[in-house]
């Protein structure tokens, strides 16, 4: 059963910066890769994708944020099956304040931020970004 778990949200002043973590476990590594990805949900708005990284390095990200956010993940051994993802968010404004959410996709490579293509998600964690 894959899980995945965010943590590193909270409240931070506009300006501010906040790493998001997820750690992933419960999953088999294949030679299709695994893909991970950040997305967020602001009250009233739909869920967006932001940021993806798959396990051989690749990453991409959605336009309106590229410049203040960088992703990456972090496997610890293949054999272990965990692995983290983590998303670092700089310069950050009040319209960032969302619920962030982790999601999974397993063997594969393609670096996806359609919601629909993402079997696993984490619970989320809250961001606020006050003025």
């Amino acid at each position: 059963q894959v899980q995945l778990v965010e943590s590193g949200g909270g409240s931070v002043q506009a300006g501010g910066s906040l790493r998001l973590s997820c750690a992933a476990s419960g999953f088999t590594y294949s030679k299709y890769g695994m893909v991970m990805a950040w997305f967020r949900q602001a009250p009233g708005k739909e869920r967006e994708g932001i940021a993806v990284s798959n396990s051989y390095g690749g990453t991409n990200y959605a336009d309106s944020v590229k410049d203040r956010i960088t992703v990456s993940m972090d496997i610890p051994s293949m054999d272990n099956a965990k692995s983290t993802l983590y998303l670092q968010m700089d310069s950050l404004k009040p319209e960032d304040t969302a619920i962030y959410y982790c999601a999974a996709i397993l063997y594969t490579d393609r670096l996806t931020l359609q919601q629909i293509d993402f079997v696993y998600w984490g619970q989320g964690t809250q961001v606020t970004v006050s003025s």
